[in-house]
């Protein structure tokens, strides 16, 4: 089974976010026996919290699966069994490789790198543009699948 996980910094906004759209991709092209997905924070700023209200209100409206989360920091485990680390800003990239154990770097990417673009999934904690943050993961992910699936 593959293994993708993707991480901000706290873990209640973007990345569950990708998760369950993800998760959602996952389903639609059965795929959900042959991968699976989940989501950490770097910091510890949000463990034990659940997905921000705006992140929750936007997948709703755009008719999302809502999957019960609570923010996790990511873990040696997890750098050692995902096949695919994928971070939403350069921050997030900069801490999960300082982050990662020897050997386990390659296996970290930002999210706009599978279109070649420097570009980041913004923050919405900051400015509650969750419509945003849903337009961009919906950009990125379905190439994503597609990695994950090759």
């Amino acid at each position: 089974m593959k293994e993708i996980i993707f991480v901000c910094l706290g873990n209640i906004c973007r990345s569950p976010m990708a998760e369950m759209m993800f998760d959602d991709l996952i389903n639609k092209a059965d795929l959900k026996s042959n991968i699976n997905v989940e989501s950490r924070s770097t910091s510890t700023y949000e463990i034990g919290n659940a997905p921000h209200p705006g992140a929750i209100s936007e997948l709703k409206r755009q008719n999302i699966p809502v999957i019960e989360h609570f923010a996790e920091q990511i873990s040696d485990y997890d750098f050692r069994h995902a096949d695919l680390i994928v971070g939403m800003d350069a921050q997030n990239i900069i801490d999960l490789k300082n982050m990662a154990p020897s050997g386990t770097e390659e296996k970290i990417f930002k999210a706009y790198d599978i279109l070649d673009i420097d570009k980041e999934i913004e923050d919405p904690w900051f400015d509650h543009k969750f419509n945003r943050t849903f337009t961009q993961l919906e950009e990125v992910l379905p190439q994503w699948l597609e990695k994950v699936k090759a």
